[in-house]
């Protein structure tokens, strides 16, 4: 039986960097694969020669962006917001003070924006409590004042004020104000207007004397 030589293949070695080394069946390499290699080469020779950093400056850079990260951090402001202990203190302040009048009312809470925190309807009062509470709310965190100021800037004989966003002339909401800063308001509706502002004010006083 004869046996068929298989055609030669292909075969490259190793890549130094003074010269490129095939095997003996050389003259089967293309053009194209002698120029790969001298981009090898070339590359390989620019990489030798990019100088390496010492280690004792990395560790000064590292140090240094650790401190101005440090310094940017410092530099932002402390937002002092209602958390929940600020609200269940206010909420026992308020509902400690209707206790005491004998009056049912629907308490609410809300932040600066106006976006409701908390809300607590009181037993055998309409539902309708709860949507004016919330707009007392409302115009006492984004009006800054007591939505009391709503109602005798109405009876100052400006109509026009109705037309406001987010204004109610109705007393019984109040900022809540720490270091001078608006953080949220109270409101309670359910008993007389007078009442309900009293009510919120137990809930702001019970908060700062915490």
């Amino acid at each position: 039986m004869d046996f068929v030589q298989a055609p030669p293949r292909f075969q490259f070695t190793h890549f130094s960097a003074d010269a490129c080394y095939c095997s003996r069946r050389s003259k089967y390499r293309t053009r194209r694969a002698c120029e790969i290699c001298s981009s090898r080469l070339e590359i390989a020779k620019a990489i030798g020669t990019i100088p390496r950093m010492p280690k004792s400056l990395l560790h000064v850079m590292s140090v240094a962006l650790c401190l101005v990260g440090t310094l940017l951090a410092a530099d932002l402001p402390s937002k002092k917001y209602l958390d929940l202990a600020a609200i269940k203190t206010m909420v026992a302040g308020a509902e400690g003070e209707a206790k005491q009048r004998n009056v049912s009312v629907t308490i609410v809470i809300v932040d600066e924006n106006g976006d409701l925190l908390f809300l607590e309807k009181g037993d055998g009062i309409p539902m309708n409590t709860k949507e004016w509470a919330q707009k007392k709310a409302r115009h006492a965190a984004l009006w800054g004042g007591p939505s009391k100021e709503g109602g005798e800037l109405l009876k100052s004989g400006n109509p026009a004020a109705l037309s406001f966003p987010d204004f109610f002339p109705a007393q019984g909401g109040l900022p809540i104000k720490v270091d001078g800063k608006i953080v949220g308001a109270i409101a309670a509706s359910g008993a007389k207007s007078e009442i309900d502002e009293a009510i919120a004010q137990a809930g702001i006083d019970a908060l700062l004397k915490k």
